[in-house]
């Protein structure tokens, strides 16, 4: 087995991850999947920011892991869901780094929904 690379954040590649002031609500086939004011913000150079919700505010019961898996050198090896609600079957919508590398440690216990699978409606909280 190979060692996998792990780099760090810096200049040339920025990555924050702050508290969102916002509300977080996220719905499939009509069905809420996650509602929250708790959200975490990731910001990373070259990608839009993503927000990870915290576990306890997602209706876990809707996902289903699946055995697609990726691995980023800056935050670790993401695990994915796939969405069952509403009849509808939307498969690996919802990642997790359930081990996240240290630069990013606060987003463990999180998930993040792909928003153009998924509807994601941010609002002032």
């Amino acid at each position: 087995m190979s060692e996998k690379t792990v780099l760090q954040p810096g200049p040339d590649h920025p990555i924050s991850v702050t508290a969102s002031a916002e509300r977080v609500r996220v719905t499939a086939a009509g069905v809420t999947l996650a509602d929250t004011r708790a959200a975490l913000v990731l910001r990373e150079h070259g990608y839009p920011p993503a927000y990870y919700l915290p576990r306890a505010d997602v209706q876990m019961a809707a996902l289903q892991r699946t055995e697609h898996g990726t691995y980023c050198p800056y935050k670790g090896e993401a695990s994915y869901f796939t969405v069952l609600a509403g009849g509808a079957e939307l498969g690996d919508v919802v990642w997790s780094y359930e081990r996240p590398h240290a630069a990013v440690a606060e987003i463990r216990d999180h998930l993040a929904f792909y928003p153009d699978r998924v509807d994601v409606e941010v609002t002032a909280a």
